[in-house]
């Protein structure tokens, strides 16, 4: 059932305000504060989603509650929770039907399961809430919530979804049908994309870009000895001395070339510290293009050693010998809302075994443990800043904040136009490079051979994609949003 989730906060706004590119966006957000919070005395407002760790919603949410705390909102997080592996599946079949893919059958049984769990859920979560509460629901999964605890409370409702299609598809219309009836109970809609706001919620939405945490242990600066021990401690390199810190108690894990999953200290050193890096850190999920990826850097690599290459400088083939693919995701059994992460990982063990053995040792897919949010969160810090480039190469991305994070630590990143988060952040030759089609394992090869042997091209675009990330996707700004969003819902007014 529903509970509340407990949140230690431990960075403060004076804390953000020390840093010189940080000071000016922490004191508008004050300012603004000092005006919109009066207005929500007495009231609380309550984030809703369906997971406390994995995924984008589940780390921003942390922040956004802490910083909306210290402001003076008396605000709470809580997760819904279910015995009933069905209705997960569901959820994720509306994830993916929203992605315009998958079965778009849903029929009575799925609404009558649907419903169940959420009233559960929402009988678990009355005696917490007043009149005059804001429900803020968070995607698919608790959706029905607002229905049904308006029923018992007048609460202002708010639905915020961070996916969607720039699309028009018949999986696209199954689930906003089935979803339509739950949105009757919201007055207000927030979306990351105008193109994803479906027709029924178009007069009564807004958007509010997700964004990162610059002082979390995801994104914060790692000087070098952090950075090592980190990897080292994670198991992602081989020590050559003493480290300060222990071990990780749960390291990371590597695929082996007989299919199996072992430690990555166990087997040989993925060179992240020394090799050319190409990186992807996502969850398991089709949409997220591991599987094309995969294939496009094993055309390198045979090509390479084929010598395809060797009409450019010696550098530009010793490069192109030395670079290694990185492919890292959660463990998946941690990820309790995401049933079709294991069938994912089962792909792409398959792709992975099935290539020659001298591709493989330039491939390292990495199972990162979950059970500890802050190593975990070290960990793909670490892999990202070891990285030459790094790759977001989703078929479809509601926003994609491993795109903002890699470009806040000034990585250069390849995405593709298809996916909307990502070609809303990266500008083409500015921040990155995008490409038409993630399936097109020949265009992925070519890009990033290209975006590997321009190295001043690759500085300079890590340097815009900084500043980008600093102007428009900081946590200051959602933060700023959320209060402007809230209160225009209090007073029935259009934002």
């Amino acid at each position: 059932m529903a509970r509340i989730v407990r949140i230690s906060e431990s960075v403060r706004l004076d804390d953000y305000e020390a840093y010189a590119q940080l000071a000016a966006s922490v004191r508008e957000l004050k300012r603004e504060a000092a005006l919109l919070v009066p207005e929500l005395e007495g009231r609380t407002v309550w984030h809703v989603n369906s997971t406390e760790k994995g995924g984008g919603v589940a780390e921003m949410l942390p922040t956004v509650v802490s910083l909306m705390r210290e402001l003076g909102v008396q605000t709470e997080w809580v997760v819904i929770e279910s015995d009933k592996q069905a209705f997960f599946a569901l959820t994720k079949q509306l994830h993916n039907l929203i992605h315009g893919a998958g079965d778009p059958t849903l029929g009575t049984a799925h609404t009558e399961l649907y419903e169940q769990v959420n009233a559960e859920n929402a009988e678990r979560m009355l005696p917490w809430l007043k009149p005059g509460d804001v429900l803020v629901v968070h995607d698919p999964q608790p959706m029905a919530l607002a229905m049904q605890l308006r029923r018992s409370l007048d609460l202002r409702t708010i639905w915020r979804c961070h996916i969607g299609l720039d699309d028009d598809t018949p999986e696209t219309r199954a689930a906003w049908r089935f979803l339509e009836p739950y949105g009757e109970a919201y007055e207000h809609g927030v979306f990351s994309a105008p193109e994803y706001i479906p027709d029924f919620l178009r007069a009564r939405s807004s958007l509010i870009y997700p964004a990162i945490d610059p002082l979390s242990d995801k994104n914060r600066e790692l000087y070098v000895h952090k950075l090592v021990g980190v990897l080292s401690n994670a198991g992602l390199a081989n020590a050559i001395g003493p480290v300060l810190t222990e071990p990780y108690r749960q390291g990371a894990l590597r695929l082996t070339g007989q299919g199996e999953w072992l430690p990555a200290v166990d087997l040989d050193d993925i060179g992240l510290l020394h090799r050319p890096i190409v990186t992807q850190i996502s969850r398991w999920d089709r949409l997220k293009g591991f599987a094309p990826l995969l294939r496009a850097f094993a055309l390198i690599k045979e090509r390479a050693r084929s010598g395809r290459y060797d009409a450019l400088p010696p550098v530009e083939q010793r490069r192109m010998e030395l670079v290694r693919l990185v492919l890292a995701g959660p463990d998946p059994a941690s990820v309790s809302d995401d049933p079709e992460g294991l069938e994912v990982v089962e792909e792409i063990r398959s792709l992975y075994v099935a290539l020659p053995e001298a591709v493989q040792r330039d491939i390292a897919v990495l199972a990162l443990p979950m059970e500890d949010r802050r190593q975990n969160a070290l960990m793909v810090n670490a892999l990202q800043r070891s990285s030459s480039m790094i790759v977001q190469n989703s078929l479809r991305e509601g926003f994609g904040l491993t795109v903002t994070e890699a470009m806040w630590k000034q990585m250069p990143v390849l995405a593709s136009r298809r996916a909307v988060g990502p070609r809303q952040q990266i500008r083409d030759g500015l921040d990155g490079r995008l490409v038409d089609d993630p399936e097109d394992a020949e265009t992925l090869a070519s890009t990033m051979v290209e975006m590997l042997n321009a190295p001043k091209d690759r500085e300079a675009w890590g340097l815009s994609a900084q500043r980008r990330a600093h102007d428009e996707f900081m946590i200051f700004t959602q933060v700023r949003r959320w209060l402007e969003v809230v209160h225009a819902t209090l007073a029935g007014a259009a934002i």
